[in-house]
């Protein structure tokens, strides 16, 4: 059997938790466990359970709510535990093994741990400390003064145990462990100065000394505007510290500076003055240099801007292995941040302009915001893999992690709530589960405070409208954020000033050279015409030419001429241009069950058009509606890529949403005709 107090207040035995009923019974339980074997007055829980006047019948509640608590232990079998709830004249005792309170082992534990004297001891000692916790102690209990006092003194043993357990991982010399436990305390006790005091040093220790001065700051401004006092000594120590260590770093950089120059002055001789022009020389091609600078290996002509990761006239830069390394040292090492990118796209080849058009966009740092991209396009573009393409690239100028969710708006069943995705945004940065709040709201505000200041990469993948993204939004300004969609999402556009990044269909050379990448350039070569056809017959679609290759990669005796003459078919070609659960009548099948039903109508009414070109006019004729009606039909097509406007009221649909389009309407033609006609009802 077992008592927990550092949480919801809770019996467990062996064959589940003791129902212990409403709040004051949990609350008498409570205080017998927070002075265990001592006898407790009538008139304390009196006074503990009516934050107010007490009723007359007060001493008969509290009689009955102790008779109940000894039936419910004596039915979970509580005599088998040594425990004995007993009654003593005008005052009750809860006789049992302490060892038996998850509060009293949590004591032990802390103080068996000496994070100095023995830090590689006291790291596993702590942290099974801290992992009695459950939740904010004492849940469920009245909201009565004393039960305050009594939770808030457990809350404080807590936080002196996650400061000693800081403590023993920068003992080890793991900073980024203790910056880690420290930070998620800070953030819910923004005015304890010694837990800031010891998150800065532990900050200044990995390198993250801009971050670590920033926190003193933010702490003295809320020290200020809410309790009217200065920083004291602890906090303050700790700014100094840092302070007079930056001041001995400079100066030890500057004599090697100053060592170096004059060793160069005396082995060059008179020709000191000119090694020194060669060395500015150098020196402005280095700041020129860092303005873009190309990230090792990437295959891309894209370079890393500096407000990316690396710092202007600092040396900062991003290193191959995906650690960034600062201007004095310190480096971030990629385990101890999320990383939950997929795997890079395979044969991922192009896009160079599209990847420098979304490194424009995230690397724009003049408003002081968090940068936000989207990345819109059709179905089947490989919005996705440019996104994921892009963010692989750079992932090493986000060191404190790169967070992924597929939001599922296009996809089977319902999109992801975002309570969900920040749940699990929460859980990869540390949070522990008890703690995530279950509203999308507090979950929200809790993230954004928990990234407010890192170096962080938010994917969000497949969004359905501008309101699902929002609360996934990090804020920081360090924090920079990449959205796909096959809707243009213009409301972010609006409100949180998102830069589109728009994705094309590809041309023939980048569809051939797709082809090449999938097939083996020899096996293109061969027949360069039909490779433009494949391209032209897919749409310039990248799912569409990635199943056509899937086709001849499973029948290594066609040609590609043979392909394309079975695509020419337009019967078949949505059947062959799909490999099991991908292809593109899929894809745009997703993209169709979210229209509404006058858009589906209106969608399936342009497949009959001859040549995919149309006007306004021409639609409503098609459609048979009326003028304001096709006009604002259009506009949503167009706003989800299933129509693109090419010019002011010049509209074309691409073949394989006709078809996909019309084989919709000849599958549901029955159904259709009794509601109008239409892809989906």
């Amino acid at each position: 059997m077992e008592f927990s107090l550092l949480g919801p207040i809770a019996v467990t035995t062996g064959s589940g938790e003791l129902s212990l009923g409403p709040a004051k019974r949990r609350s008498v339980l409570a205080l017998l466990l927070l002075q265990p074997n001592t006898t407790v007055p009538l008139e304390q829980l009196i006074d503990s359970l009516w934050e107010d006047e007490p009723p007359e019948h007060a001493r008969t509640v509290v009689q009955g709510h102790v008779s109940r608590l000894r039936a419910t232990l004596a039915e979970g079998g509580a005599d088998g535990y040594g425990i004995e709830l007993t009654t003593h004249g005008s005052a009750y005792l809860l006789r049992l093994p302490e060892e038996l309170i998850d509060a009293h082992r949590f004591g032990e534990l802390v103080a068996l741990a000496r994070p100095e004297a023995a830090p590689a001891d006291a790291v596993p000692l702590l942290r099974e400390a801290l992992g009695l916790w459950r939740g904010p102690a004492l849940t469920g209990t009245v909201t009565s003064p004393p039960f305050a006092a009594a939770a808030h003194a457990l809350e404080e043993r807590r936080l002196t145990a996650v400061e000693a357990l800081g403590r023993a991982h920068g003992a080890l010399g793991e900073h980024e462990q203790a910056a880690a436990i420290l930070y998620s305390a800070a953030v819910n006790h923004p005015l304890r100065e010694g837990l800031i005091a010891a998150l800065m040093r532990a900050l200044f220790r990995t390198g993250r000394q801009s971050d670590a001065l920033e926190w003193f700051h933010r702490t003295r401004r809320l020290l200020n505007e809410e309790l009217g006092v200065d920083p004291g000594e602890r906090l303050s120590g700790a700014y100094e510290e840092i302070l007079r260590a930056e001041a001995a770093r400079g100066r030890k950089s500057g004599a090697a500076a100053h060592g170096g120059r004059s060793a160069a002055a005396g082995g060059a001789g008179t020709a000191a003055s000119g090694a020194s022009g060669a060395g500015s020389g150098a020196g402005a091609a280095g700041s020129a240099a860092g303005e873009r600078m190309p990230v090792q290996g990437s295959g891309a002509g894209v370079g890393v801007s500096p407000a990316m990761g690396g710092s202007r006239g600092t040396g900062g830069s991003v290193a191959a292995e995906g650690t960034t390394t600062g201007a004095r040292g310190g480096a971030t090492p990629a385990g101890a941040a999320p990383r939950l990118l997929p795997r890079p796209p395979a044969r991922f080849l192009g896009r160079e302009d599209r990847l420098a058009a979304l490194t424009d966009a995230l690397t724009d740092r003049g408003t002081g915001e968090s940068p936000l991209a989207v990345v819109a396009g059709p179905a089947g573009v490989g919005k996705t893999a440019c996104a994921v393409q892009w963010a692989h690239l750079y992932a090493g100028a986000f060191p404190d992690g790169q967070l992924f969710a597929d939001l599922r708006g296009f996809g089977e069943g319902d999109e992801a709530p975002p309570a969900e995705i920040l749940r699990d945004f929460l859980l990869a940065l540390g949070t522990p589960p008890e703690r995530v709040p279950t509203s999308a709201q507090a979950a929200s505000a809790l993230f954004r405070s928990l990234v407010a200041d890192r170096r962080l990469l938010v994917v969000l993948d497949n969004a359905r409208h501008s309101a699902q993204v929002r609360p996934l939004l990090p804020g920081g300004p360090h924090c920079a954020t990449v959205v796909t969609s096959r809707s243009r999402l213009d409301g972010l556009v609006a409100t949180d000033c998102a830069r589109p990044v728009g994705l094309q269909v590809l041309g023939h050379e980048e569809g051939a050279a797709l082809l090449g990448a999938m097939l083996g350039p020899e096996r293109v070569a061969e027949d360069p015409a039909a490779a433009r056809e494949l391209v032209d017959l897919c749409d310039g679609l990248p799912l569409a030419l990635r199943a056509a290759a899937a086709q001849l990669t499973a029948r290594p005796r066609w040609r590609l001429a043979r392909l394309a003459a079975a695509l020419r078919d337009e019967r078949r070609r949505l059947a062959l241009l799909s490999a099991e659960d991908t292809g593109i009548a899929a894809a745009l099948r997703m993209s169709v069950a979210r229209l509404s039903a006058d858009d589906a109508r209106l969608l399936s009414a342009l497949a009959t058009s001859a040549d995919g070109h149309l006007n306004a006019s021409v639609a409503a004729a098609l459609a048979g509606y009326d003028p304001e009606r096709t006009q604002d039909g259009l506009d949503r097509l167009a706003e989800m890529h299933l129509v693109d406007e090419e010019a002011t009221d010049v509209y074309t649909i691409s073949t394989l949403t006709q078809l996909f389009a019309r084989d919709e309407r000849g599958e549901h033609g029955d159904r259709a005709e009794g509601h109008g006609g239409g892809v989906a009802e």
